[in-house]
């Protein structure tokens, strides 16, 4: 049975937004409190709003707000009456005897607000559903995006003091080090490149980028395979450019270490076809969960991926590629919309508290020569959102009509920047029939270890942000 409203009036409680403003009143130190919970739009009665909004441009101006500063500011710009007059300001005093309990009050008028708020956003969500001139696809993700915004506006923001932080951060170290390990995020695979980076850490926004036909899929298929069917992580993947059969396909192509040709003209040996079955084996029960999507709106995708850390606890996630990504505003221009999409990556990766990896492509002008930063197409935002951002690069082959392509190519995963470690390039190898990146050589863990300490004496100092 539906709830009905009381007497039809909104959710509000005029006792509360009188006795927050009785208590800034009464003890002004305690306005920073308030101010940090509540707008003046967040007040029901008009005239609490005006009185509100006149605290907070005294707060602006460095003005100690009382019941005198206040009726001035609302004389000086004509709105005393509005707000109820010198008389009325000047009762609200009355409703408390302390400021000590504000912060509760204020959190009664903020969910009152927020109660409003999905009241109205539910009446307009009815409204389209009437609407005839409005596919259901549409009203869906507006109706998503009204109520992401109102959840985004309201996210509480936490202080954290030295005391809080210290302990669990003395305890991690002391967990580090008695296991001596030296990953403590979720490993790519490669050596050199997880010993700079400790792995992919929790709430990162990681950028691989390269031109197109580098390896931006195959490097990040690569890194799956990894994760997901070597130690059965859950992984997330969103592929905006290839359908999930062929992902599948390139994904079995390089457990089974199979040229991709042989699965598309099903020129397959006996010996063949048995390598393809112990590789669809190994993968068969790899949490691995794939969308593949083209065009997808970054309402959806931020949607399907709290769906996947809710109901498959995936542990990273990979985006196949950040260009196909579709902006909520399609009429801004082009690199307003990348910086919305970028920003909007590096809080989800926060909010979901797990490795985001993105790939991107790079200008033009990179084309033949290492690419840097600078080369990030789109918007100079993703290079400020991201925490880590590595190039893909290696010389392009070419070959005639009688030569074959060279079946394993040098290549390089130039990491350009990373906010908490150092710089520098992973040499790796390239093999083109199965689209597939590995270590150059396998190193000791001691050897990778020394590495990993010596790029330390320049890294940071390299580092375009240290």
């Amino acid at each position: 049975m539906p709830l009905e409203l009381k007497d039809n009036v909104p959710p509000n409680s005029e006792e509360a937004e009188r006795a927050v403003l009785g208590a800034v009143l009464l003890d002004w130190s305690s306005m920073p409190t308030v101010i940090a919970l509540l707008r003046p739009e967040r007040f029901y009665y008009r005239q609490n709003q005006i009185v509100f909004d006149a605290l907070v441009s005294l707060y602006m101006k460095g003005i100690t707000g009382d019941i005198i500063s206040v009726v001035n500011e609302l004389t000086s710009t004509g709105k005393i009456d509005e707000a109820g007059g010198s008389g009325y300001i000047s009762s609200l005093t009355d409703f408390v005897p302390t400021s000590a309990n504000v912060e509760y009050y204020a959190s009664i008028v903020k969910e009152a607000s927020i109660r409003r708020e999905l009241i109205n956003v539910s009446a307009e969500i009815k409204l389209s559903a009437y609407n005839d001139q409005k596919n259901s696809k549409q009203i869906l993700d507006d109706a998503e995006q009204k109520i992401f915004k109102i959840n985004d506006e309201n996210q509480s923001t936490t202080i954290y003091q030295m005391k809080d932080l210290i302990p669990s951060l003395i305890s991690l170290i002391d967990s580090r080090y008695k296991t001596h390990n030296a990953y403590t995020g979720v490993t790519s695979g490669f050596v050199d490149l997880d010993m700079m980076t400790s792995g992919f850490q929790n709430s990162e926004l990681i950028i691989i980028g390269a031109r197109p036909s580098m390896g931006k899929t195959a490097m990040a298929l690569t890194m799956m395979q990894h994760i997901a069917v070597d130690q059965q992580i859950p992984t997330g993947f969103f592929s905006l450019e290839m359908s999930a059969n062929q992902i599948m396909q390139r994904l079995l192509c390089q457990v089974a270490r199979l040229p991709g040709g042989k699965l598309r003209n099903g020129m397959m040996k006996v010996d063949d076809f048995k390598r393809l079955q112990e590789a669809a084996g190994r993968c068969y029960g790899a949490p691995l969960f794939i969308v593949d999507t083209p065009n997808m709106k970054l309402l959806d995708l931020r949607a399907m991926a709290r769906r996947m850390r809710a109901n498959y606890d995936v542990k990273i996630i990979f985006i196949d590629y950040i260009g196909l990504i579709t902006s909520e505003h399609t009429d801004a221009p082009m690199y307003e919309q990348i910086s919305e999409i970028s920003k909007s990556l590096k809080a989800l990766a926060r909010e979901l508290a797990i490795p985001l990896v993105v790939l991107c492509q790079v200008a033009r002008s990179a084309e033949g020569q290492e690419p840097n930063l600078s080369e990030l197409r789109g918007s100079g935002s993703i290079e400020q959102d991201a925490d880590v951002v590595m190039f893909i690069h290696r010389e392009r082959t070419k070959t005639s009509g009688d030569e074959k392509e060279s079946p394993v190519l040098d290549s390089k995963l130039i990491v350009a920047k990373q906010r908490n470690g150092p710089i520098g390039d992973v040499e790796l190898l390239f093999i083109p029939s199965y689209t597939k990146f590995e270590n150059k050589e396998r190193k000791s863990f001691n050897q990778s270890q020394e590495n990993y300490d010596n790029s330390y004496e320049g890294g940071y100092a390299n580092s375009p942000e240290v």
